[in-house]
C-alpha cells in the first residue's frame, strides 16, 4: 500500500521538504525532552526515542545528511550520533556558521538545509534555511516562526515525525515501506 498521507502536509512545506539534502537537529528539547539529568557525580544523563534515532537512520540510508548541532558539550549527545552514523557538533557557539560549513561541504546552499529545534538558541539559523521546523512542545516565541511543527514532543518522537515527512515528500517512503514488506515476506517463507 503506497504512503497515502504525504496530502496531509500543506503543499509549501512538501515543497520545502522535497529539497532537503541536510537535516540539522538541536538535541535538548528536541531529540531529548528538554530536561537535564545529573547523577550523583555530576555525569549527565538523556533519553533519546528509538523511533527518533530509526526515523535519523533511515535519513542517512536515504541519502540524507544528519547533523547534530547542540550548543551544549556533551559526550552523550556525541555518542548516540556515533551510534547512529551521523555527524555531531556539540558546544557550538554560532549554530548558524556552522550549519554553513556543513553545508559547504557538502556543496549544497542553505536551501537544501533543514534545521529542526526548539529554543531561542536555534532561531538564528532556523531564519536562514529552507525548511525550519520545531517539535510540539517548542517554545512558543519558535513554534510561531518556524515553517512547520510537529504535532509529537520533544523526545517522543517529534523527530521522527519530521524524518517521515521529508522521506515522504523524496519519495523515499514507499521504497523504504516496500522493502520492510519484502524482507518479512522472506523471513516467513524461510520460517515454513
Amino acid at each position: 500500500m503506497p504512503y497515502n498521507h504525504l496530502n496531509d502536509y500543506p503543499a509549501d512545506i512538501r515543497e520545502r521538504a522535497s529539497r532537503v539534502r541536510l537535516a540539522c537537529f538541536d538535541v535538548d528539547g528536541t531529540l531529548t525532552d528538554g530536561r537535564l539529568f545529573f547523577d550523583s557525580q555530576g555525569v549527565e544523563l538523556k533519553a533519546f526515542h528509538v523511533h527518533d534515532g530509526q526515523g535519523l537512520v533511515l535519513l542517512r540510508k536515504s541519502g540524507i545528511a544528519v547533523a547534530f548541532v547542540t550548543a551544549r558539550a556533551s559526550v552523550i549527545a556525541e555518542q548516540r550520533a556515533t551510534e547512529l552514523g551521523l555527524e555531531a557538533h556539540t558546544a557550538v557557539k554560532d549554530k548558524l556558521a556552522c550549519v554553513q560549513e556543513i553545508a559547504a561541504r557538502l556543496g549544497i546552499t542553505l536551501d537544501e538545509v533543514a534545521f529542526m529545534g526548539d529554543d531561542l538558541p536555534d532561531l538564528r539559523v532556523m531564519s536562514q534555511v529552507g525548511l525550519s521546523v520545531a517539535p510540539g512542545s517548542a517554545h512558543p516565541w519558535v513554534r510561531e516562526r518556524v515553517h512547520w511543527r510537529t504535532s509529537i514532543r520533544a523526545g517522543h518522537g517529534a523527530a521522527r515525525e519530521f524524518c517521515d515527512l521529508l522521506l515522504a515528500a523524496q519519495g523515499h517512503a514507499d521504497t523504504l515501506l516496500a522493502e520492510v514488506t519484502r524482507l518479512q515476506g522472506e523471513r516467513i517463507e524461510g520460517k515454513a
